[in-house]
């Protein structure tokens, strides 16, 4: 099913004004991922699934449309680089830095949740049984209500656990059957989840305390260096000094006006 120039410069055009989602370039990519859903669906084609997307005022149609074309396969201990890290480097520094025991972590653009929890067991597992005594929630944000109802569910399939540590799946995980895992009450309630809009005016006015790691990993592969520049910038003003920004492996901010400091690759100090 093909969709009509104008209806697609329409539906990029609004998604680009409001999420920074950019898919000016990808008329292909709606076509192929959306076509069997708009042809099934009661409108029938492109022009009327459009029309009513737009119109649609709680945003879920849109929200539908953003996670069939930007939410790609994920697994725990993705890009583990970076879990190394955080562990060697980010959590010494910080643990011994925090009088209050108020580790501050943020996953922007958690998606369905693997990141988010992957960063929570590292933190456990790095803090021992001083866990007990931290407060170590990690923000988990994204704006689609369809994966965050996923990540608070907590349940993955075998192969995305297959990087995790023997005894990790064991002491995190509750084995439901042989295809399916569900994260262990422990687990869950590391994660503080919530909708989030990359593309708000400002964070500052969100959050109340800054944070010391944030995590926005393979999110901004869909932004124009402007929208990225943006919000590379907005994660500056809401990280503590001394704070980690960490992007993915395939993404740079090479090219763009920041102030942040590259320790590591796709890893960002803020002095």
């Amino acid at each position: 099913m093909t969709i009509d120039e104008k209806d697609f410069k329409r539906l990029w055009t609004f998604i680009r004004e409001n999420y920074g989602v950019n898919l000016e370039k990808k008329k292909v990519l709606v076509e192929g991922r959306l076509g069997s859903i708009v042809q099934e669906s009661e409108h029938g084609n492109f022009h009327d699934y459009i029309e009513a997307a737009l119109r649609d005022r709680t945003g879920e149609m849109v929200q539908f449309i953003l996670t069939r074309l930007t939410t790609n396969y994920s697994y725990f201990m993705r890009e583990e680089t970076h879990y190394q890290f955080m562990s060697s480097r980010a959590l010494p520094e910080w643990t011994s830095a925090l009088r209050e025991k108020d580790l501050r972590t943020w996953s922007a653009g958690c998606s369905t949740g693997e990141e988010a929890y992957t960063a929570a067991m590292v933190i456990l597992e790095f803090l021992g049984s001083a866990a007990a005594n931290w407060d170590t929630t990690v923000l988990s944000t994204d704006i689609s209500n369809r994966v965050l109802e996923h990540a608070k569910e907590g349940i993955y399939t075998a192969s995305a656990l297959d990087r995790l540590p023997a005894q990790w799946r064991q002491k995190y995980f509750q084995h439901l059957d042989n295809e399916r895992y569900k994260v262990t009450p422990l687990l869950a309630k590391q994660l503080a989840i919530g909708t989030h809009n990359l593309m708000e005016p400002t964070y500052t006015k969100r959050f109340r305390r800054k944070f010391h790691i944030i995590f926005c990993r393979n999110v901004m592969i869909y932004f124009t260096p402007e929208t990225k520049e943006e919000i590379i910038n907005k994660f500056y003003d809401v990280l503590e000094n001394g704070g980690y920004l960490f992007i993915g492996l395939s993404e740079t901010l090479s090219g763009l006006n920041h102030r942040f400091e590259q320790v590591s690759p796709a890893i960002y100090l803020k002095r």
